[in-house]
Order: structure tokens, then sequence, then C-alpha cells
């Protein structure tokens, strides 16, 4: 059946193209899924453009979040045809997954009630979890988040569910707004004032138990090192893409001698499995189903961070505007019903 997809034919360059898709089962795993909605990622989406990302190539078809119907499945497959489901799809009308796949097989039944476009913010929300897994975040502890982009805000709302005092941090005015629509408590801007010295101010002096760089810019958690409390944790949320260079015995200090003592942490969601397993507690489907059902009763606001809900065939318009446009773009989300 002919159908389309955003298509990434060389670097930064996207655009809507037409294409064949193979509607056959092969493997009772498999399922065929009509797209809804499919949200883009900036930070991973951006890099594939860029030519960045090892695991995209160009040209490519760039996405990997989408909330579709199932309109075909395998013998071995748990769910309904009609089903509305969460998974890793791309950015395309039509789509093929294979349910036990590790990389791209995930699949969760969106809970009646949650509106089907905003459940797309389910893999933004899941790789944010993951930094609250790996943490120790408990009741009454104070956490800095480095970069309010779509994932630093969701991270520090999952911390104060955990019952975190959360400052988050962001150069952008439009980015720490939206943070304080979102519940985080304390906003700072490093261009303005010492982040290091407003934290330990608001802390009393003590510091955060838990800092999250979920900016990606080594520059941003090297430049906090000294906000951290002694033993306090440092997790590594967003992906560093970009060269960075620094004074590393200076770094290394932090994690080794006092008064730091401070533990480093990676915090990529495929640390966990991708479905449930015996003897895990965690998986990366449990994390989505358990953030859908937080975004359904309200408790994980999305509203403020949802800032565009576009055709594809204005993909381009949407990777122009996360790069270039960092005070109007947050949250973009394809509509594939307007193709």
């Amino acid at each position: 059946m002919k159908t389309y997809r955003v298509w990434v034919p060389e670097k930064n360059k996207a655009e809507l193209s037409e294409f064949d898709f193979d509607e056959k089962i092969e493997n009772p795993h498999e399922i065929i899924l009509k797209n809804l909605f499919s949200h883009v990622s900036a930070g991973t989406e951006l890099a594939c453009l860029a030519g960045t990302e090892s695991f995209f190539t160009i040209p490519g078809v760039p996405g990997y979040t989408a909330v579709a119907e199932i309109i075909k499945k395998g013998d071995l497959v748990p769910f309904q045809v009609g089903d509305i489901v969460y998974t890793y799809g791309p950015h395309a009308g039509y789509f093929k997954i294979n349910i036990t796949d590790r990389w791209h097989g995930v699949c969760v039944k969106v809970p009646d009630g949650l509106a089907p476009d905003v459940a797309s913010f389910t893999h933004m929300a899941g790789i944010a979890m993951t930094a609250i897994r790996v943490s120790d975040i408990e009741l009454g502890d104070k956490v800095a988040v480095t970069g309010l982009g779509a994932i630093g805000i969701l991270a520090g709302q999952l911390a104060r569910l955990q019952g975190a005092m959360v400052l988050g941090t962001d150069p952008e005015e439009f980015r720490r707004k939206l943070a304080l629509e979102c519940g985080i408590d304390v906003v700072i801007n490093p261009l303005k004032m010492n982040p290091v010295e407003e934290v330990r101010r608001i802390t009393g002096g003590e510091g955060v138990t838990t800092l999250i760089e979920a900016s990606g810019n080594p520059a941003a958690l090297q430049s906090m090192l000294d906000a951290v409390a002694l033993n306090g944790e440092v997790i590594l949320l967003g992906s560093p893409r970009n060269p960075y260079e620094t004074n590393l015995t200076e770094t290394l200090r932090h994690f080794h001698l006092l008064p730091w003592n401070h533990s480093l942490k990676g915090a990529l969601e495929f640390i966990f499995p991708t479905q449930p397993i015996p003897f895990a507690k965690h998986s990366i489907e449990r994390n989505a189903g358990i953030i859908m059902n937080l975004m359904k009763e309200g408790k994980l606001n999305i509203d403020p961070i949802y800032t565009h809900r576009l055709s594809p065939f204005h993909a381009a318009k949407a990777y122009e505007g996360l790069r270039n446009k960092k005070d109007e773009f947050v949250g973009v989300v394809f509509d594939w019903s307007q193709v």
C-alpha cells in the first residue's frame, strides 16, 4: 500500500515522502500499526539529522515514538485489532513492529481516558524516569536539574512525585517559565547568577543530594558539581554529544575526595529490560504503563510542554523550530490524521 513517512535525504533536511508499505505479517509476534501521533525527540532526532548519531543512517526515517492503532496482528500478539498502543514507532503513516524485539518492540496499551496525542509524550517521560529509577531520591531530598527541555522538566516533576524539592537551571526564560508551570519549585538563570551559590543559598548551605544533568552539555554538569552535597549523586540523563575540553583531574576529585565523595550514575533507558521479566522489578514497558496512568490522573503535567501539534507535511518546520527557536518549540507532535 502507498503511505507517507518523514524522510531525511541529506544532513539537516527533512521532508514528507511517499513509499510502498508491506502489510504482510511474517512473524507471529508482529503487528501492523496505523500511526495516530508521533512525538519528536529534540535531542536525539536533531543529532540524527546532523549525522552524529551512530545508529541512524542518512538517508533514513527518523522517529522512535508513536501512538498507533493495531490493524493487523500475528497469532502470538496479546493485543486486539483496534487497540490503541504506545510504541517505539517511526514517523510514518503505517509501520510494523515485532513485540519481542529488544530495541524496537515496546508496545503498551494506552489506558482509557488518556488522549493519544498526550500519550505520545510517554517516551520522553520514560527516559526521564530512568534518572529517578537509578537515583537514591527520597522524601525530603533536594534535587537540581540542569536543562529544562521536555526531559528535564519531566525528570523534575517525577523527582517531586518522589518527595523531593526541585531546583532547575536553564538559560532560556521560556523554558524556566514552563518548568514553573509544571511545578518545579525554583528556577535559576545561570547567565545572571552563579547557580552553585544560588543553590547553596536556597538549601541553607547544604547543597543538593542529587544532580540530574538533562541538557547533554558536559559544561553544565561540571559547573554544578560544587552544588552537590557530601555523598551526593550525579546522574547523567542527557546524552553528551559534542566535544568538551576540561581539566578532568579537577572533575574526578569530586568523585574521589572529601568534602564531595560524589557518585556518578548513567541513566540510559535501556539499562532496564524492554519487556517485564522475572527477577527484574523495572522494565521499559512497566515504566510506560506507570507514566501513562500518572498522565491520566493529572499527576504528571504535560500541557505546558506540549507546544506544537503539526502535520507531518511540516516536518522541516518542526526540526527547524527545535533547533533554532528554543523559546517557542519544546514538545512537538506529528498528527497523522492531517496526511
